[in-house]
């Protein structure tokens, strides 16, 4: 668990998120994913930030085998995603140990998205004991009350990638990259989990436009139904 980073939050946005408090508008638990470079973190740091809320991040940087796996390939993926596995379940039960069940948070992840990885990456054996471990382990996250899901086109992320400038990431492959927005894609074609909210991410600039980022919130404070589409210049679909 992390303090979001400071973030200018403008006086207007910071009305809103209290008129908003006041009539128990914002939801509690809020869970931002997406594929890799499609800002899922950036995010959830600007909403932790002007919701005053704690902040839970994947530990893409701590895990030691991810550079290895984008750089080298197959023979690397178990333990990067063993490794995950295992620091989601102790997140999990730190949520329990610390009775955050109840309180506040954003995270830039969902613990069922690890199946997605594993699935993409681990071949057959492979995946059989990771699956093993996982019902082992018996994690039982809690629910979002809002899952934001972002999405945008491969070239949007492809130049994302490049623009951020991580160092393991340059390694990616454009097919992993296609194939995983595709995982993404299909499981939350059929995500019933928890209210959604699908995000053009590629039409939407929150960090530097205060006005996407109001809307975003407009919407996330008046969801109507299980499932609503966020996209704040629809011409540019």
């Amino acid at each position: 668990m992390s303090a979001a980073a400071p973030i200018d939050t403008p006086g207007h946005i910071v009305r809103k998120v209290a008129a908003a408090a006041e009539t128990n508008a914002i939801p509690r638990y809020i869970a931002v994913e997406g594929p890799i470079g499609v800002g899922k973190t950036t995010l959830a740091r600007q909403l932790a930030q002007a919701l005053h809320y704690p902040l839970m991040l994947e530990p893409v940087e701590e895990n030691p085998f991810l550079d290895r796996f984008y750089a080298e390939g197959h023979r690397h993926a178990l333990p990067t995603q063993l490794f995950f596995l295992l620091h989601r379940a102790r997140q999990v039960n730190d949520l329990h140990s610390d009775d955050l069940l109840g309180s506040n948070l954003v995270a830039d992840f969902l613990v069922e998205k690890d199946v997605l990885f594993a699935e993409l990456t681990l071949d057959e054996e492979e995946l059989g004991l990771y699956k093993q471990i996982h019902n082992n382990l018996a994690i039982n996250p809690p629910q979002p009350d809002l899952v934001i899901y972002l999405q945008a086109p491969i070239h949007v992320l492809q130049q994302r990638i490049a623009q951020r400038g991580i160092a393991f990431e340059q390694h990616i492959e454009d097919d992993y990259l296609t194939a995983l927005a595709n995982r993404y894609t299909e499981f939350f074609h059929y995500y019933d989990k928890a209210p959604l909210l699908i995000v053009n991410a590629a039409a939407t600039d929150f960090t530097h436009n205060h006005e996407h980022f109001e809307a975003l919130l407009d919407r996330m404070f008046n969801m109507d139904g299980t499932r609503q589409f966020f996209n704040p210049n629809p011409t540019l679909l």
